[in-house]
């Protein structure tokens, strides 16, 4: 990690911008400056030529950039804001841009549109429930926002219900809103988590990486005891086994396996199913 560190750390020092595409999966710093390749390079296609990226080009750049967590547009500049690992993921029609963002290690949420999360009912408030959704404030949810709720047959949820549900409104300037139905007005699996069952925290990244496509941990642990299991990007897992014993294993092998090699899982793993 320090290695890795060691770059960065050399860049800012010495005030030079690095070009992002040199740098993706690499540990950059806060108040680092990255640069962008511009569509129109003046060196022409495949040259080595950096600009900083002019993020008000007008008509001139069709290259669209999204900049996500831990980076900031600061007038034509891009800046690093969060210690971590400049990511990049291309846009589904090509042609340069994509998504850049920083993964961090961080532990506190910050809401965003569409994301599905845990939160636990505290308050309820005339129509609707608080819901803590580990944010900054308090989410809300109306009890409209379930299946087949209706003004005489309202959903039974208690103060410290856990829900499962997504975002329809997150932003700076709003208090977050949540439903527990998709577009169609179908639950889709979110609402009321059952009563068993036990709920823990972990940082965001192990969440995005168990949630990705290719993650062979929850393969593992799908073969090691029959189990229901919720994600949430909030960074909270319910989980529930058969018995109290295995639900704790369980929970204890989700939280130990983001600082754990593959070989080190695999080990655990099988000795596991052998006892």
């Amino acid at each position: 990690m320090a290695e890795a560190a060691a770059p960065a750390a050399e860049s800012l020092g010495g005030g030079r911008a690095r070009a992002a595409r040199t740098v993706l999966g690499q540990v950059v710093l806060p108040g680092e400056e990255l640069l962008l390749p511009q569509q129109e390079d003046a060196e022409g296609p495949g040259g080595t030529g950096e600009q900083p990226l002019l993020l008000n080009a007008g008509a001139r750049s069709r290259v669209r950039v999204v900049c996500g967590p831990g980076l900031r547009r600061c007038g034509d500049r891009l800046l690093v804001t969060k210690c971590g690992r400049l990511r990049h993921k291309e846009p589904s029609g090509g042609g340069g841009g994509g998504v850049y963002w920083v993964d961090s290690q961080q532990k506190r949420y910050v809401p965003v549109k569409g994301d599905h999360v845990i939160g636990i009912v505290t308050a309820k408030s005339g129509d609707t429930f608080k819901v803590d959704v580990g944010g900054s404030e308090p989410a809300s949810l109306s009890y409209l926002a379930f299946e087949g709720a209706t003004k005489r047959n309202r959903p039974n949820v208690q103060v410290g219900d856990l829900i499962y549900g997504q975002f329809v409104v997150a932003n700076k300037d709003m208090e977050p809103e949540m439903v527990c139905i998709d577009s169609c007005g179908r639950a889709n699996g979110m609402g009321v988590i059952g009563q068993d069952g036990l709920l823990f925290k972990v940082t965001l990244g192990l969440i995005r990486k168990l949630l990705a496509p290719d993650c062979e941990i929850l393969q593992e642990v799908g073969k090691l005891y029959p189990l229901e299991i919720v994600f949430g990007m909030n960074g909270r897992i319910w989980v529930k086994a058969k018995t109290i014993q295995q639900t704790l294993i369980l929970a204890n092998i989700l939280e130990a396996c983001e600082h754990m090699t593959t070989d080190q899982r695999k080990q655990i793993f099988s000795r596991l199913a052998e006892s």
